[in-house]
């Protein structure tokens, strides 16, 4: 198979969606069918290709997002299968950031879900074009129209079905195709037979109309369509798919497919719509960055003969090979054996080797070009977010921001044999992934390690016994808090030290108030005049503020939303030094902030738990015992409440159990991070009284 061509014929795509909406077993259909592979794993019975972790077999979910490349009329697609779990949401962030365009896959019974809400934001953040694919229409409740309603009302898209299924839940056996006007059916299980028939009857009027509504859509945004319009004239099938192409490029409209993956239908017009309607790498703007040195912005064209640019989104340890660096090659050309320049750690390192993956397996390569999405090994030094670049034409291009960790737990050895491992293999955990941190409490000495949620650190634990042979014990999971202030109020910062000789000067004075509607969690300033402190002593004081604002000053977690002002202070001739205002302004820093009123900030998790009518009272009154305010009630199909709600993360530790005990294993939820909010006075004082007496006990 011929996986080279021109950049025209290059899909790099992701493949995302809220969990166990059918991902894996879509992208198992799409390398089926494009000859990939020969025999369609499930699932359900461990053995999806994409989910080769021994964790995703066993519990039958995503973990990890897997790439893969393969051949699909001409053209070649690369594809990451996403996570849909929001505790591995880092997984789809990365992948996002150096994708072209993305499948999202939504439950015709489910529809929009609260993790398809998190993907699709994250892919607008990125402006990554989307095609949807409603799947699972085989299924009992399966409503492709009120999927469609939801994607535009819930999610506010400017969705445009393609498709219309032809039948309903167990009676659906093809589909229309508002394009071409001609509809399809599945003679077959294994859906690799169709034949093409006359729209039915009973559908010709709906599919005339979703037709019309198509070209309506197109012509709004479409000069093209709108004089073949407003000429009435019909457009031709090339016509309208270019407009389509143009419009989905440009975000400007989301065309909706359906089918049933599992039983093999609709897969090959995804492919078709794949190659049709998403953007090879010539087709997206070109990658921007600044030059390292003057700050000038660079351009970096989607060419093989431009200077080498890459970004480096993934780092995985494979046993076999050592460390794996997955980059996304955005200009140029580059070889093994090579060595390119890392300008975010400003180390030149050398690629050994170049990997096309398929999941966990690799094929070398000699190179790879504009476009390419590979594997590289012998980047040592290299973490997720770093820019490679040619080191003749140096480049930064945009990192990648990641959520922080909202829960935390201590970790200890089982053995003297396993500590003596465990430090190595907690740090190559976190290289892999930067929603996962280590650190040592200054207070008692424990590790403790942070995450995404209780799952997060569960496969975290397994990992580390199944691929470093390292036995733990986890604590019992704790949430990440955080402070802030919520008035404003001024603070003095006064370090003095005489030891006989040159002495420790450092005086700040600080203006502290919250700040509101910032993604930063500090704002400093300086508002000195007339030269009472020398300007090189503001970065030091600056660095105190940083340091006071991660000790917190209600209960040892960090101070967020805060904008802080130096207004005045003074300094010794002789005795100031950078280390001395350093002390001086974390000094100032907490003095404001503990006349600030500050306020304790916990997490808050969006909730949806979907369950049997008969059931509802008793998850209603125990999401209510959990401080949850719950928002709405849904019908779903059949006898089935969807609950929607919000409550304290605190609260939800080791819910899955009570959720299953209360309903015979018959109820499910899904739940990711919403925000923070002010804690309750009684919360408050309970974690800062088990804080105080914390630090108590460890002096």
């Amino acid at each position: 198979m011929d996986l080279k061509g021109p950049l025209k014929k290059i899909r790099n795509i992701g493949i995302a969606a809220h969990i166990d909406a059918g991902k894996t077993t879509t992208t198992e259909r799409m390398l089926f069918y494009t000859g990939r592979i020969h025999r369609m794993g499930e699932v359900d019975d461990g053995d999806a290709t994409m989910d080769w972790m021994e964790q995703e077999a066993e519990r039958g979910i995503t973990i990890t997002s897997a790439a893969t490349t393969c051949s699909w009329r001409d053209h070649r697609i690369n594809i990451i299968d996403t996570p849909g779990h929001v505790d591995f949401t880092v997984e789809v962030e990365r992948s996002l950031r150096v994708l072209d365009g993305c499948v999202t896959i939504l439950c015709g019974v489910g529809g929009v879900q609260p993790q398809s809400e998190t993907v699709w934001r994250q892919a607008d953040r990125y402006g990554v074009p989307r095609i949807i694919f409603v799947n699972k229409l085989d299924r009992a409740g399966a409503d492709f129209h009120s999927v469609l309603h939801e994607v535009r009302a819930g999610l506010g898209a400017p969705a445009v079905a393609v498709q219309l299924p032809i039948g309903a839940e167990a009676n659906f056996f093809g589909l229309v195709d508002l394009v071409t006007m001609t509809a399809f059916v599945y003679v077959d299980d294994l859906g690799t037979r169709s034949e093409q028939v006359e729209i039915p009857e009973d559908m010709q009027m709906w599919a005339e109309a979703f037709r019309e509504h198509l070209v309506v859509q197109l012509a709004e945004i479409d000069e093209q369509i709108e004089t073949l319009y407003l000429d009435d004239e019909e457009p031709s099938v090339d016509q309208l798919r270019s407009a389509l192409r143009r419009a989905t490029i440009e975000c400007k409209i989301v065309p909706v497919l359906c089918g049933a993956a599992l039983k093999n239908k609709g897969v090959q017009p995804l492919l078709d719509a794949i190659v049709h309607y998403l953007p090879s790498p010539l087709d997206v703007l070109p990658v921007r960055g600044e030059h390292p040195e003057t700050k000038a912005l660079e351009v970096r064209e989607a060419d093989p003969e431009a200077p080498f640019a890459a970004l480096a989104f993934k780092i995985v340890s494979d046993p076999h090979v050592g460390k794996l660096c997955y980059v996304r090659v955005y200009s140029g050309t580059v070889r093994k054996g090579r060595t390119v320049l890392n300008m975010t750690t400003g180390r030149r390192e050398r690629i050994s080797r170049l990997l096309l993956m398929h999941a966990n397996r690799r094929e070398d390569t000699p190179e790879a070009v504009a476009g390419d999405i590979v594997a590289a090994v012998g980047l040592n030094q290299t973490r997720t977010g770093d820019t490679l670049c040619d080191p003749k034409h140096p480049v930064l291009l945009e990192s990648i921001v990641f959520p922080e960790p909202i829960v935390f737990v201590a970790i200890e050895a089982k053995t003297k044999a396993d500590d003596d491992r465990l430090s190595g293999a907690l740090e190559r955990l976190a290289i892999e992934d930067p929603t996962f941190e280590v650190k040592i409490a200054e207070e008692t000495g424990q590790t403790i390690v942070s995450g995404m949620g209780e799952l997060h650190l569960e496969i975290i634990q397994s990992r580390l016994l199944r691929e470093f042979k390292v036995d733990v014990t986890l604590g019992v999971p704790q949430v990440s808090y955080r402070e802030t202030i919520t008035e404003a109020a001024r603070g003095e910062g006064r370090f003095i030290r005489q030891t006989g000789g040159r002495g420790q000067y450092g005086h700040v004075v600080l203006e502290v108030e919250p700040l509101k509607d910032s993604e930063e969690h500090l704002e400093f300033e300086s508002a000195l005049k007339g030269g009472v402190i020398p300007r090189e002593y503001i970065a030091a004081i600056e660095s105190g503020v940083n340091e006071a604002m991660a000790a917190g000053v209600l209960a040892g977690y960090p101070v967020v939303d805060v904008q802080v002002r130096v207004v005045d202070g003074s300094y010794h001739e002789v005795d100031s030094s950078e280390p001395a205002f350093k002390i001086a302004g974390s000094m100032a820093f907490r003095n404001a902030a503990e006349q600030a009123a500050p306020v304790l900030l916990e997490p808050i998790m969006l909730l949806e738990v979907i369950g049997p009518e008969e059931y509802l009272g008793e998850i209603t009154n125990d999401l209510n015992s959990r401080r949850a305010r719950v928002e709405s009630t849904d019908p779903g199909s059949g006898n089935v409440r969807i609950i929607r709600a919000r409550a304290p993360l605190v609260e939800l530790f080791g819910y899955a159990t009570q959720l299953r005990s209360l309903t015979q294993g018959r109820a499910t939820y899904t739940m990711e991070p919403l925000r923070y909010e002010p804690a309750s006075e009684a919360v408050q004082a309970a974690v800062v009284a088990k804080a105080t007496g914390r630090y108590a006990a460890a002096r």
